[in-house]
């Protein structure tokens, strides 16, 4: 469908072009800055652990990663010492996988080192940093909610 450059959608279909490629900068930037010393497939990984136990099948679902992706990135986490593996109490066939003490020290330097650098950043280019940071995540909010409303 050929949309007409002044049209409604096409105004918010540009600026949804212009979102995403800014949210992904920036979530290239904050990775950076994190320093996690681990590749995004394996950081993925950990967040989607955070919570708590998961399956492979939960966590390719929350990662987009495939099932057998997530099977090699838990073995090397694994080696790393960031992450155990347990048979399922519910399904002794299955196998959950969790984060470790390191695991979770890691995330949390990281994401100090993330944003530390999103403050420095904001407090060099944007006027008030507080209204900022809280207008990008009121927005986002908004956004998630009108693709999946049952997050909040």
């Amino acid at each position: 469908m050929h949309l007409s450059p002044d049209s409604d959608e096409q105004r918010i279909e540009d600026a949804a072009r212009g979102l995403l490629r800014g949210i992904g900068r920036l979530s290239q930037a904050l990775f950076r800055a994190g320093e996690f010393g681990l590749p995004r497939s394996h950081t993925a990984v950990l967040d989607a652990l955070e919570p708590g136990p998961r399956r492979v099948t939960g966590i390719a679902a929350y990662t987009g990663l495939a099932q057998p992706r997530v099977t090699v990135v838990l073995q090397e986490l694994a080696e790393r010492g960031l992450i155990e593996r347990e048979r399922c109490a519910q399904d002794r066939r299955a196998v959950e996988a969790s984060l470790t003490p390191a695991a979770r020290a890691l995330l949390e330097r990281a994401r100090q080192r993330m944003a530390s650098a999103l403050l420095e950043g904001l407090r060099t280019n944007v006027e008030d940093p507080e209204q900022a940071v809280g207008q990008a995540r009121d927005a986002v909010s908004t956004l998630l909610h009108a693709i999946e409303p049952e997050v909040s």
